[in-house]
């Protein structure tokens, strides 16, 4: 209780009812004491000390709104009275009327300069109104006073912490700590200011001494889980969390981090749980719905996680960040032109951001607006060199736009940090532009380090025993409409069920394709795990058993690595998706041949080669062509040789390009058929044929299609097909070969550039492979000048179709069973995995 004020000379009896409530307030009898007060302001309403000391009873009772008008009016009975100053400060602080309660303690620090608790006490409310720097100034005037007295020495410290003067606020804590050792909050405020300093070990050392005097401190044991949290070590953070949530179930910041720790053990539903908690009294709080957004994208759950991005925004309009996630949302969703503005509102409020420009290019590039993508790939790549996707977007976009001069200065980079370290180089170069097979695994493996973080716990072991079939899992994001999908198809649907169990494991988006729901149908068993983190997914395949895990996508996008990091299967293998090496050491085979992956190619490779007999690559022969259309119709003239390539743009190579229009010169009148292209390509590479003297509209760009038949059937109206190098058609390839197109192929040094060798020995036309590209031009002169000879390779073609292995899917088949099996039997032998080859079957 404040001390008793000096008496006003009351009446006796006045004199003796105040005497007599002080007595009964002191002894806790408030009611009592509440009454003598009241009787004597009845009497004396300018009664000094019974509005006083009544003001000072309804603040013990939690009632400062009544207080308020008894020492006011003490305060105008006794102006300067400093015990009357102190409680109207004290009141109003209490009910939020900070600049108020500071006139009053401005009024009570005058009349009493030596009053410690009074500077105090405005050193607490400037704080409140934000004033941090006044409050210091106030706090170091009491200590000046009293250096040892703990509250101004708590206060300070926090005021420095909140200025961001983390050394001064340690020394101010270890001053109050060595007069009140035990003090637990500047215990635990003391390692959140050590952890500013990167004191990590000293923070928690800090956290431990107050969680050993009160093992129930919510806030310490809240801070301890953010420094561990912080320091990457995510099982103890939680386990931090859930004891400060054990003490109070209710405590936001203990919620939000155990969500944000969850997301970072990618447990999302449990993130998405703890999220809903935190969020059920504070259903608003624009940073727990951002980032229980993040949960729910990393879910799949889309319109869910878009619409918490948009009730985020609503209450933080200008949050750069929840901008950014929700242009990925929709990026995602298809919807690019949203996307695309919803990454300009983030960059008009944080213009330097890498990472949203870059991701920006890519939805521009969806939107075939090139030229927009590439400006954001160079900005992204000036504002961070090192953004993990920065560079090799910026290269892709160039090549894809088939501008050869960008591109030549950008390989100059790439290459020596292809040799040397530095920039992160995805595959794009190595694929595209160097073909390279070293080139390969020194990305691939760059790429895993990036992308790949080691499985953090072994696996259960299988449960072992005898089996009655292998079971063969299938992975892949492009189980939709996309190449993979159309080339394994009928690869699947002929596996023999009697020996084997086939399983798919899906990544990707449901594109409610007709492939999609064939491929689903193919499968003995079709499991979507796109909302599942890469642990669940290899705990399933070790649940089902699985013995040889088949990855069909490499270092293409919706890869999801983690999964076989955690070793699912005891055989682990790459297939038909990526070209090349993974550079994974979890991978244990590749299924090639010998003319795209031979053995001298092993010291690139982190896989054992297996080669199959023939052609690696599936075809779906079921696909029918529709009737031939007039040259006419596809913009092609009548009577002109017409040499093809249908290959996406970012496949044609300068001297590619410079072949191709050597050719259209020695051959009259003929014209190139390009496949439908960016206008920034279609622009660029007009402009390059002009260069070379021959006449743009040469150069016959086709229309996109929506049909495939359609398109097969388009192929009849060409006449030879020019194939590219460093990277080879692959099914472009097929598909001429199907429709009966011949294709001319030049034979490169690394895997991507040695497919259309392949497909040619397997259709028996290993003839039309040249080994370099002078060769490669006279067998294509040759072809273009002697009609019969074309005519006969046609013919051949047309009868290889059915007589030759490439359109022989059952006979591939079987060679990949072969190899399954042979697989199994070394693994089963206690050996390690070895290179080998498949004999041909009959």
């Amino acid at each position: 209780m404040a001390r008793q004020p000096p008496s006003q000379q009351p009446s006796p009896a006045s004199a003796q009812a105040i005497q007599q409530a002080l007595g009964l307030h002191r002894q806790g009898r408030l009611f009592e004491a509440e009454g003598l007060y009241a009787s004597v302001l009845a009497r004396r309403p300018d009664h000094f000390e019974a509005s006083y000391l009544l003001g000072v009873l309804k603040m013990q009772q939690g009632q400062p709104a009544r207080a308020l008008p008894l020492v006011e009016a003490a305060a105008r009975i006794k102006p300067q009275s400093p015990e009357a100053l102190t409680s109207l400060g004290a009141v109003l602080a209490a009910l939020n009327r900070p600049t108020e309660a500071l006139a009053a303690y401005d009024r009570l620090v005058k009349l009493r300069p030596g009053d410690a608790d009074a500077l105090y006490n405005r050193g607490v409310v400037l704080t409140n109104l934000g004033r941090h720097a006044d409050a210091l100034a106030s706090y170091d005037q009491a200590l000046a006073i009293r250096p040892d007295h703990v509250p101004p020495l708590f206060n300070k410290a926090n005021t420095l912490a909140a200025l961001g003067q983390y050394d001064r606020a340690r020394a101010t804590y270890d001053a109050l700590l060595a007069t009140a050792p035990n003090h637990v909050d500047a215990l635990s405020d003391r390692g959140n200011v050590l952890a500013k300093l990167g004191r990590r070990a000293e923070a928690l050392a800090s956290f431990d001494r107050a969680l050993a005097i009160q093992p129930t401190h919510v806030n310490a044991l809240s801070n301890r889980g953010n420094v561990l949290k912080d320091a990457g070590r995510h099982e103890e953070a939680l386990a931090m969390y859930d004891r400060a949530l054990a003490v109070d179930p209710r405590h936001a910041a203990s919620l939000g981090n155990r969500g944000n720790v969850l997301l970072e053990l990618q447990r999302h539903e449990e993130a998405v749980a703890t999220f809903d908690r935190a969020l059920a009294p504070a259903p608003h709080d624009p940073e727990l719905l951002f980032n229980r957004a993040c949960a729910l994208e990393r879910l799949h759950r889309f319109a869910d996680a878009l619409a918490d991005l948009d009730r985020s925004l609503a209450h933080r309009p200008d949050s750069a960040k929840a901008l950014h996630n929700r242009g990925n949302i929709l990026a995602y969703l298809g919807r690019a032109e949203e996307a695309a503005e919803s990454y300009g509102r983030a960059l008009a409020l944080e213009p330097d951001r890498a990472d949203t420009h870059h991701n920006r290019g890519n939805v521009l590039t969806t939107l075939h607006r090139h030229a927009q993508a590439i400006a954001d790939y160079q900005r992204a790549f000036a504002l961070d060199p090192h953004h993990p996707h920065a560079f090799d977007s910026l290269a892709f976009a160039q090549l894809s736009a088939c501008n050869w001069a960008e591109a030549a200065r950008l390989a100059e980079p790439a290459e020596a940090a292809l040799l040397g370290g530095g920039l992160p180089v995805g595959p794009a170069y190595p694929l595209y532009y160097f073909g390279n097979a070293a080139y390969q695994l020194v990305a691939a493996r760059a790429y895993l380090r990036a992308n790949c973080a080691p499985a953090r716990a072994p696996l259960p072991p299988r449960s072992g025993g005898r089996f009655d079939k292998l079971r063969i899992a299938y992975l892949s994001s492009d189980f939709r409409l996309h190449p993979v999908a159309a080339a394994i198809v009928e690869l699947l649907e002929r596996h023999d069920r009697s020996r084997f169990e086939i399983l798919g494991v899906s990544f990707g988006r449901d594109d409610a394709s007709a492939i999609r729901s064939r491929l689903v149908r193919t499968f003995d068993a079709f499991h979507d795990v796109a909302a599942q983190d890469d642990r669940t997914v290899a705990e399933l395949l070790r649940r089902l058993d699985v013995h040889i895990a088949v990855d069909l996508n490499g270092l293409t996008r919706g890869w999801r690595p983690g999964v076989l990091a955690h070793r699912p299967a005891p055989i682990q293998v790459a297939y038909l998706g990526y070209p090349g090496t993974t550079g994974a050491d979890f991978i244990d085979y590749i299924l090639a041949d010998q003319t795209v992956l031979p053995l001298d190619q092993q010291p690139f490779f982190a896989e054992r080669i297996v080669h199959l007999p023939d052609c690696y690559h599936p075809n779906d022969t079921t696909r029918l062509l529709s009737g031939t259309p007039e040259r006419r119709a596809l913009g092609l003239p009548d009577g002109a040789f017409v040499f093809c390539c249908f290959n996406q743009s970012h496949k044609i190579s300068a001297v590619s390009f410079d072949t191709w229009m050597r050719l259209l010169a020695r051959v009259a009148g003929s014209v190139l058929w390009l496949s439908p292209m960016n206008d920034c390509a279609m622009d660029n590479l007009r402009r390059a044929a002009a260069a070379r003297g021959i006449d743009p509209n040469r150069v016959i760009f086709a229309t996109r299609l929506e049909r495939i038949e359609d398109h097969l059937a388009r192929h009849r109206q060409a006449d030879l097909f020019l194939d590219t190098l460093p990277y080879n058609a692959h099914s472009t390839a097929i598909d001429a070969l199907w429709a009966g197109l011949p294709v001319v192929t030049c034979a490169g040094s690394a895997f991507a550039g040695r497919v259309g060798a392949s497909l040619l020995k397997a259709v028996g036309l290993s003839e039309l492979t040249a080994t370099d590209l002078e060769e490669y031009e006279a067998l294509a002169a040759k072809l273009a000048a002697d009609e019969p000879l074309r005519r006969s390779i046609r013919n051949r073609l047309e009868e290889n179709r059915t007589g030759r292995p490439l359109f022989d899917t059952d006979r591939l088949r079987r060679h990949i069973e072969a190899a399954y099996a042979t697989m199994w039997d070394i693994h089963a032998r206690g050996e390690n995995p070895r290179n080998f080859r498949v004999e041909a079957l009959q």
